[in-house]
């Protein structure tokens, strides 16, 4: 099935992906793709989308994008810098802002009779974030809305399907901006709905079974949502010839290996465990720099994987549990405008040796869209609702280097803390939440006696897609509670602490 597709021309703005996952929840598909790097078949898309950005039009480092076969020709919506680019170069005028326009405003005047602002009112709360302003519209601008402070919030171009707002209508604080999006793609562009969990399910399988025919493919497991989506989907395809591999690094949560393998064999993947503990501990012995406890895992990985894989016979596909944001950040990376701020691990391949090609189910999608697609395939509630876990485990929540004995302190208290989590009701309000172990002791009484033992820090966020992240206000009886149960029973630690800090400046892991 040929879906109607959007396009979003990316100017570098951190809510790119943002604007995507909107769009996606209309249940119209979009892809995301460099201002500089227009898809060849452009033609194929019915509506175009000009994003943010960090640049001025009025700089040195203006970005120019291609509009030629774009402009006039298909319906185009141009967010901030795409607004102001479109009034700067097309007879207008932008000029720094006396005061710096950041937050929330409240649309004072909004044109009547207009398909764009249609159900959307006069006071409706907008997000503003950028520090030049349209003082002149371009030829051919009519006005269609202001704030009380800035007078051009929203044009069009007569004539045109060509739409502009100096606002943004994908973050949560735009109270309409589902709405707005809602008026463009589907009252303007006329683009149609089809894009759901069941339709994915179903052409994904499809395109699998002729792309792997009977070859047989191998996938690494990891026990988070991204994998055993991909899983279900491949065992859809092409059952029996999927080998899965669930390999334990030591670094899972306490129990994790065997109670994710249990539910694995239950959901009926041929699936194979292998207990590689002792090898990445040996092989994470004495470092303590995050990136170099990193590439010792991945090498570790690699290597018992290539071991594994090589006993099954003629396996010719690696299959992997790759998301749109990987994919996203790393074409990004190569050839847009946006920084990458880490590398990803399941992007851009593997080792020479190992010869396999490539096969990702789930690059198309974002995080919330692979558990939407594995509710649609009856999956566990549980395991789809699993808050996500780093790669590298326990590794990057232990500060320094790493000991069997520190790995035993940090799933002992993870332990207690999200089986808290889960019997306060409290594990599905938090996005993310784990135990850091600190490279620090602290002085301590226990009955008559004086301790020196770790100290463990405690963070739970909420986000949606873990770009930017809040702290949760757990409830101090709870906290009270954790903490008590912690000191009483794990070994080797008497303090417990709570992380209040947000992303940014924060980030959710610690390394």
């Amino acid at each position: 099935m040929q879906h109607n597709k959007v396009l979003i021309l990316d100017f570098g703005s951190q809510y790119t992906q943002l604007i995507a996952r909107r769009v996606r929840e209309l249940n119209i598909y979009c892809e995301i793709h460099p201002y500089n790097k227009i898809p060849s078949d452009s033609e194929s898309f019915k509506a175009v989308i000009l994003s943010g950005s960090p640049n001025s039009v009025r700089g040195e480092a203006v970005l120019h994008p291609n509009l030629d076969g774009i402009r006039g020709k298909k319906p185009m919506l141009a967010v901030c810098y795409g607004a102001q680019y479109l009034a700067h170069f097309s007879g207008g005028k932008v000029a720094e802002s006396n005061t710096r326009e950041y937050g929330r405003a409240n649309l004072a005047f909004i044109k009547s009779d207009e398909d764009f602002f249609e159900n959307i009112h006069e006071g409706s709360q907008v997000w503003m974030s950028h520090s030049d302003t349209i003082k002149q519209l371009p030829t051919g601008g009519v006005l269609l809305a202001s704030t009380s402070d800035v007078e051009n919030a929203a044009y069009k171009i007569e004539g045109e399907q060509t739409y502009a707002i100096q606002f943004h209508p994908e973050v949560y604080h735009s109270t309409d901006g589902h709405q707005l999006l809602s008026n463009f793609l589907i009252k303007i562009a006329k683009v149609e709905q089809d894009w759901t969990p069941q339709s994915f399910v179903e052409e994904t399988v499809d395109s699998l079974k002729e792309q792997l025919g009977n070859d047989k493919v191998v996938l690494g497991l990891s026990g988070g949502v991204d994998s055993s989506v991909a899983a279900m989907l491949l065992h859809k395809a092409i059952g029996k010839n999927l080998y899965c591999i669930f390999v334990n690094n030591g670094l899972l949560r306490k129990n994790e290996f065997e109670d994710v393998l249990h539910q694995y064999e239950g959901m009926g993947l041929n699936v194979k465990g292998v207990d590689a503990s002792a090898r990445f501990l040996d092989a994470l012995a004495g470092l303590s720099d995050p990136e170099l406890k990193r590439k010792a895992i991945g090498s570790a990985f690699i290597d018992v994987f290539d071991v594994e894989a090589n006993l099954i016979k003629d396996v010719k596909w690696l299959a992997q549990g790759t998301i749109y944001p990987d994919v996203i950040e790393s074409v990004s990376a190569t050839g847009g405008p946006s920084a990458t701020i880490k590398s990803h691990h399941n992007v851009g391949g593997l080792p020479d040796y190992m010869k396999l090609k490539i096969v990702e189910p789930l690059r198309a999608l974002f995080k919330d869209e692979v558990r939407r697609v594995g509710a649609s395939m009856n999956m566990d509630k549980q395991l789809l609702g699993r808050h996500p876990f780093p790669g590298p485990g326990l590794a990057i929540r232990i500060l320094g280097d790493l000991t069997a004995e520190k790995v035993r302190i940090l799933q002992e208290v993870d332990a207690i803390f999200i089986n808290n989590l889960r019997s306060w009701n409290l594990y599905d309000k938090v996005w993310q939440a784990g135990a850091m172990l600190l490279p620090v002791n602290s002085v301590g009484v226990m009955g008559d006696e004086r301790t020196y033992e770790k100290c463990v820090a405690l963070r739970a966020v909420e986000s949606t897609d873990g770009m930017t992240a809040d702290w949760v206000n757990l409830p101090y009886e709870f906290l009270q509670k954790t903490s008590n149960e912690i000191i009483n029973k794990v070994k080797g630690v008497n303090r417990v602490v709570y992380d209040i800090s947000s992303k940014p400046p924060a980030t959710i892991e610690w390394e």
